[in-house]
């Protein structure tokens, strides 16, 4: 049997409690060997937003996963800025990794977007790629309508947590999930920290401590 390998690509600007959790749900119930998180240098759809240091990113993933036995962090994307795209950087690790079977994940409001990037339908036809929602996101018509209907097709629905069964992994899906009822966005952590406000609650000790030293995330 072929290693089953998460790759969950973002910014994460920062790291929260919200992607460990959806990594710890997907590694369970798709009995992963490992997730590779891959932060993306300077991601194409948000080259007009003003992100932290690649490596300010890199480093507090690092922390986060340090004790976390199954999840390891890739810079690949940040050896090679010159190629962010999502289907260039899996081809990558393809040709690294060897025979292993590779999982995308990404949240919601990214597949929501996916018609607008790279090569999405090659992503979605090579590549077996997992949405994590929040629980009652959206109806089943809404969530995939954007879609073509050859790819709709490609879809299979897991939400109610449920885990995908052996047969579905003989060749590429969409699995639509929703393992996680987290509330909690980087965006919500950054305006925290901008008005002194606890993150504790949110990010882990050693990176709300990073925030802290480094001063991210403040105007100043």
């Amino acid at each position: 049997m072929r290693q089953r390998i998460a790759v969950y690509g973002g910014t994460f600007d920062p790291i929260h409690y919200g992607h460990l959790r959806v990594a710890e749900a997907i590694l369970k119930a798709f009995a992963m060997d490992r997730t590779l998180f891959v932060p993306a240098f300077v991601p194409p759809h948000k080259r007009s937003q003003q992100i932290s240091s690649p490596f300010h990113r890199l480093a507090m993933l690092a922390l986060a996963t340090a004790n976390q036995p199954r999840m390891f962090v890739s810079a690949i994307e940040l050896e090679a800025p010159q190629r962010p795209y999502t289907i260039e950087t899996l081809g990558r690790l393809q040709s690294e990794l060897g025979d292993v079977q590779l999982f995308f994940v990404m949240g919601a409001d990214s597949f929501r977007d996916v018609t607008m990037w790279r090569e999405h339908e090659r992503l979605l036809t090579e590549y077996d790629v997992i949405v994590a929602t929040r629980p009652g996101y959206e109806s089943d018509k809404n969530i995939v309508a954007h879609l073509a209907p050859q790819l709709q097709s490609r879809c299979v629905d897991l939400r109610g947590c449920q885990a995908p069964s052996s047969e579905h992994f003989a060749e590429p899906h969409v699995y639509l999930t929703d393992y996680v009822a987290m509330d909690v966005s980087a965006t919500a952590i950054r305006e925290a920290v901008e008005q002194q406000q606890s993150i504790e609650h949110l990010v882990s000790p050693a990176v709300a401590a990073y925030i802290e030293k480094y001063q991210l995330y403040r105007k100043s």
